[in-house]
């Protein structure tokens, strides 16, 4: 076990790190934050430097003498923050910017997955907005993915019924302003149908630690409709994912994920996230991502009973052969993302939050800031996803009610939130339950 008076550093400004800040100052840890957000200023030091700012963050850890710095978003990962503080002899958490392209970049993600024997989608890759469109036209109309190849905020991806819908999102991916850097280029997948759920693992390139598995709900709203978000939602455990079937996606994705890094001397250090698809031919990969996922890490945060800062130190020297399995609370967890009127799209800031306090004092509740600033005492919006209200129960159903009680507590002009956020895995445990008792002739 680490000493506790550590000091780590905590680079973003989201919901993901007020999750870590809260369970690392949990673990002893003094923390800071850069930048923060008016949650995170509550528990630890905010520090106005912007998470793409790499000279600054490596300036600050060596001056505070930060012990480690953990990377929460993916846009420093992949700009090289990891490598310059490796550069600068600063012991960090997270993978080389070349490692992140596994996110950074669908192709070279890929290009892994099929080194690795590693199920997925079979695609076609374009450099043109007239090429992919050129593909479509010439085939038969059948329901397809669409993706920008580089980062998007988790919003350049379309999932198409038809011809129309993908030429749409290819013309869309080729002219919104948002998708500039992130469209150089463009993936046309097969669709998969299944059950979505996302694995992630602590690894340290050698060693993999799996952590239970969860759901998110990427549409915006209610009944998985409206366009995809950076996440509106999550719960974990879920009941799609058994023992025996982690262990097999441990086995035939994260496992050869990690060799297939090595073999192409990318070692891969950090957090592997595979979002996947439960198909009636196995678990498949739609995409992997180099970081904890948001809303995902604060649905799992507050499950730990063990010692993340241990986890987190153990792989940045790559010695995780050597702790012992993180211990987890019983129950569930469900997270509820408040957002702010317009998005996914633009929205207004600064609109006062009202009721946080109440919203606190609701049992088992913890709420996670996602896009907020102080302005004196007052709590302001500052974003589109702005606070992650977050509940522990003894059963999913009691997670979800505790969450949305803490959600009717809360209020700013224009909030809104998905109202059925792990509902499908209810569904699904009823369903379960009625076959049961249908088998046994209850």
């Amino acid at each position: 076990m680490p000493p506790t008076s550590r000091r780590v550093l905590i680079v973003g400004g989201g919901g993901r790190e007020h999750a870590l800040a809260w369970k690392l100052a949990k673990d002893g840890a003094e923390v800071l934050v850069a930048p923060g957000n008016a949650g995170t200023a509550g528990i630890a030091e905010n520090v106005p430097l912007s998470a793409t700012d790499v000279a600054g963050l490596v300036r600050l850890a060596s001056e505070r003498k930060v012990d480690l710095t953990v990377v929460g978003p993916e846009a420093p990962l992949v700009a090289g923050l990891v490598d310059a503080f490796a550069a600068a002899g600063l012991r960090v958490f997270g993978p080389t910017s070349r490692a992140a392209q596994l996110e950074g970049s669908k192709l070279f993600c890929k290009q892994i997955l099929h080194r690795g024997d590693v199920p997925t989608a079979m695609f076609q890759e374009f450099r043109s907005v007239a090429a992919a469109r050129e593909f479509l036209e010439a085939r038969e109309d059948v329901p397809v993915v669409v993706k920008a190849d580089g980062l998007a905020a988790g919003k350049g991806v379309f999932v198409c019924d038809d011809r129309a819908a993908a030429i749409e999102a290819v013309a869309t991916l080729g002219s919104d302003p948002q998708f500039a850097a992130a469209a150089k280029g463009i993936l046309i997948e097969e669709r998969l149908d299944g059950v979505e759920v996302s694995v992630m693992a602590i690894t340290d390139g050698r060693t993999i630690i799996t952590l239970p598995p969860l759901q998110d709900h990427k549409a915006a709203y209610d009944g998985d409709q409206g366009p995809n978000t950076g996440g509106m939602g999550a719960y974990c455990p879920t009941p799609f994912v058994d023992a025996e079937l982690l262990a097999d996606i441990e086995a035939r994705i994260l496992v050869p994920t990690v060799h297939a890094m090595r073999r192409a001397k990318v070692p891969f250090q950090g957090v592997l996230y595979a979002g996947l698809m439960l198909t009636a031919q196995g678990p498949k990969v739609l995409e992997f991502n180099a970081r904890f996922g948001d809303p995902e890490c604060e649905a799992l945060l507050v499950r730990l009973e063990s010692s993340l800062l241990e986890l987190l130190d153990a792989a940045a020297d790559r010695r995780l052969e050597t702790v012992e399995p993180p211990v987890w609370r019983d129950g569930a967890s469900v997270t509820v993302i408040m957002a702010s009127e317009g998005y996914p799209g633009p929205v207004e800031k600064g609109r006062l939050i009202r009721g946080l306090d109440a919203a606190a004092a609701v049992e088992g509740v913890e709420v996670f800031h996602a896009a907020t600033r102080l302005d004196g005492g007052d709590v302001l919006s500052d974003g589109g996803r702005t606070l992650a209200v977050t509940a522990v129960g003894g059963s999913l159903a009691k997670a979800k009610l505790q969450a949305y009680t803490a959600v009717k507590q809360i209020r700013w002009q224009g909030a809104w939130c998905r109202k059925d956020i792990s509902d499908k895995a209810m569904a699904h445990e009823l369903g379960v339950a009625e076959a049961a008792a249908e088998a046994s002739g209850e």
